[in-house]
């Protein structure tokens, strides 16, 4: 669709007739000049005279009513999806210590680290969550902010290409790392609220119990959705550094209204990922917002070109 910026600018068209009828004309010189040596026929001066007089002035109208109308601003509509926005906040909070090293998981027929998995299909799943505001939060002795809640969900998934195992060292913290997330979710102004939480360990770091700190969420109406990593749960064997506290992880969940997941393979990763696809929906009805793409550039240069052609006429001209 089209249509101008600025569609009154057009009553400026007649300006040119207006000023020549009435400002008075200076220096008009009255007769014809008789140029001695003309070899020319009796009406050839006068034809020619008359031709390039026209041409001058459809230059100089083509100009002026070029540069008219890029003032007036045309301009195309290009309808386009607006971002859905769901009106929701959440944060990533992820195991970033040691174990996440160990190398018992599979992804595209190779066995790779645990945090390679949750890199490839973290990121994956943060880039699905258009509408919502997304950040990350990494834990391992210590919490960090590694990505602050954002619109823009590619970036906050690039962010996960720079997940180190020491960057916040190799314990596991994990009351640290969901009392940061909640820190971060407790200053906005979402209608809903929601943390991530993965671990493939137990809570051996920090100064925050996770169950008083899944208790804090449930006061702030956060949802906290856990997903226990791992082969191997605390009190399924012998004692092995190699566990993750599946217990306190469904706890978490339950105290804040969340889901717990068991997860032992890639596959089980994306699965829970898919689940929590499903309980926290992404796209929501929005209407089609116009994106305005500017012409004015068109008629300028044409008004510009016309504008050097008018000159070089008349120095040329007779």
């Amino acid at each position: 669709m089209w249509q101008f910026a600025t569609p009154l600018l057009f009553l400026l068209l007649p300006l040119p007739l207006l000023v020549r009828r009435f400002l008075p004309a200076e220096g008009r010189v009255g007769g014809a000049l008789k140029v001695p040596g003309t070899v020319a026929g009796p009406h050839g001066d006068a034809e020619a005279s008359a031709v390039a007089s026209t041409g001058k002035t459809a230059l100089a109208w083509i100009a002026w009513i070029a540069l008219v109308t890029a003032l007036a601003g045309p301009q195309v509509v290009l309808p386009a999806q607006a971002l859905p926005t769901t009106g929701r906040d959440l944060i990533m909070a992820l195991d970033l210590s040691g174990s996440m090293e160990r190398t018992d998981f599979a992804l595209d027929g190779a066995t790779v680290r645990r945090l390679d998995v949750v890199k490839t299909l973290g990121a994956r799943f943060i880039r699905s969550r258009a509408g919502d505001r997304v950040g990350v939060v990494a834990y391992a002795d210590r919490a960090a902010v590694v990505s602050p809640p954002s619109y823009d969900v590619e970036a906050v998934a690039r962010s996960l290409d720079g997940f180190v195992i020491g960057l916040v060292g190799r314990s596991t913290a994990i009351g640290d790392g969901l009392g940061l997330a909640l820190r971060r979710l407790a200053s906005t102004d979402a209608k809903s609220r929601v943390v991530v939480l993965l671990s493939d360990g137990v809570n051996n770091a920090g100064n925050s119990a996770p169950k008083d700190v899944a208790r804090l969420a449930a006061e702030m109406n956060v949802r906290v959705h856990t997903i226990a990593m791992g082969p191997r749960a605390l009190g399924e064997a012998d004692y092995n550094p190699d566990v993750v506290d599946v217990q306190t992880l469904e706890a978490i969940a339950s105290a804040s209204g969340g889901r717990a997941f068991r997860v032992k393979t890639s596959d089980d990763l994306k699965a829970a990922i898919d689940v929590i696809d499903e309980i926290e929906p992404t796209r929501s009805i929005a209407p089609p917002a116009p994106i305005w793409r500017e012409l004015w550039p068109w008629p300028a240069a044409l008004a510009f070109l016309a504008s050097a052609a008018t000159v070089l006429t008349r120095r040329r001209g007779p």
